[in-house]
């Protein structure tokens, strides 16, 4: 039967910030998504690395449930059980002493970048302002965040936009030592570039990050809204290199697909912010909350985090045998399951193409800019799935390289 709900209503009601795909999905169990007409996807894009334990996970659903039939909201004129869980568990998992609580990366970063400018101000005085980023990095769509980003393409319409920021070649050791001063209050980097090509940052280049901070008196905020929640094999990516940051921003995986952000700090700098500091209407809420206990409970388990490194393994090596017979990929790179297969010259600009084709092969991927095709599946896919999107996506890079 028909549905009525059709694709052409975002057209006609919804204001054009996206450009969906031509089908709609209504059905989603585990890495399978089926459209209006029944047909099956696998899926790579996980929601933008948002759908860590895949969709309609049956333990997640409990837990929402379980907070469901108790309280949805409070406000934050009170606490809750499940945000004190929750908090608890973030703070004895990883460097930070306190957490703050909000609903989506950009908040997540905006707040890290609002405390460490109180932080300097507060310590240090007014000149202690300067924020420095890095080129092609992504850090949400706010004002304040799409001006710390280093994608002029996203923030140079909304112009006058924040000062005092710096934008950095990323990996470049002597351009950071050059530029940090004593004005500098904060450095923000994704240990992964993620929307700008999937680039891993170099251990020797986090760690000089590191060490320049401390000589100037500057906060490391690591941006891990992609990269955490056992995206890279690590409940937090900060801990295979050996680099803890001052500020840590979570969302995406951290929900498991319910709106969840988290800034995570060392005590001395958490307490620069007050009572009327900063805030948040639905950030804490029980059941995000709720459901971010239990994503965290089920993927910082050793065995869960190493099943992530094996399944990376596979997806290089089907992506690897799929590249020798097709010469579509110049580098596959990536950690975990965060992976960016960049365009050879000749396809340069169609990464868009190869996704719009792959679709119709019955694969959901993802593009990290114009020339990477970038996946970021569930984190526990299962071997079934991944034999299944690698077919389709051979499907589709027949039809790419034939066209």
């Amino acid at each position: 039967m028909l549905n009525t709900i059709q694709r052409n209503w975002f057209d006609q009601y919804m204001v054009p910030c996206f450009s969906p795909a031509n089908f709609i999905p209504i059905v989603a169990k585990g890495s399978r998504v089926w459209d209006q007409n029944g047909k099956e996807y696998v899926d790579f894009a996980g929601g933008v690395a948002v759908n860590s334990l895949g969709h309609a996970n049956d333990e997640l659903k409990n837990a929402l449930n379980f907070q469901m039939e108790n309280m949805w909201h409070i406000g934050n004129g009170y606490t809750n059980e499940p945000v004190l869980k929750l908090a608890k568990s973030l703070v004895e998992n990883t460097f930070a002493d306190k957490v703050f609580f909000c609903n989506s990366g950009a908040e997540a970063n905006e707040a890290a970048l609002k405390i460490a400018r109180k932080y300097a101000l507060d310590k240090y005085g007014n000149h202690k302002n300067e924020i420095i980023s890095f080129e092609n990095s992504f850090h949400g769509r706010t004002l304040f965040t799409v001006t710390v980003g280093g994608q002029p393409k996203y923030s140079q319409d909304f112009a006058p936009l924040p000062q005092q920021i710096t934008h950095l070649p990323f990996n470049d050791i002597d351009a950071i030592k050059a530029r940090i001063s004593e004005k500098t209050c904060a450095v923000i980097v994704e240990p992964i570039i993620g929307e700008g090509g999937v680039i891993p940052a170099e251990p020797a280049f986090l760690k000089v990050l590191r060490e320049l901070c401390d000589q100037y008196q500057a906060l490391l905020i690591f941006d891990e809204i992609q990269t955490g929640i056992g995206r890279t094999g690590y409940l937090y990516a900060y801990e295979e290199v050996g680099v803890a940051p001052d500020i840590l921003t979570s969302a995406k995986g951290l929900g498991g697909g319910f709106p969840i952000g988290a800034m995570l700090v060392r005590q001395h700098i958490a307490e620069a912010f007050q009572p009327g500091s900063h805030g948040t209407t639905f950030g804490g809420n029980p059941l995000a909350a709720a459901v971010a206990n239990k994503v965290v409970e089920l993927v910082n388990q050793s065995e869960f985090l190493a099943g992530v490194q094996e399944r990376h393994h596979e997806f290089m090596r089907q992506m690897s045998e799929l590249n020798q017979r097709y010469q579509v990929f110049s580098e596959l790179r990536g950690k975990g399951l965060l992976l960016g297969a960049e365009l050879v010259e000749k396809y340069q600009g169609k990464a868009k193409n190869l996704t719009n084709i792959a679709a119709e092969e019955g694969l959901i991927a993802l593009i990290a800019g114009p020339n990477v095709l970038r996946f970021a599946p569930a984190l526990n896919i299962e071997q079934q799935d991944i034999n299944d999107g690698f077919s389709r996506l051979e499907s589709a890079l027949r039809r790419f390289v034939q066209e």
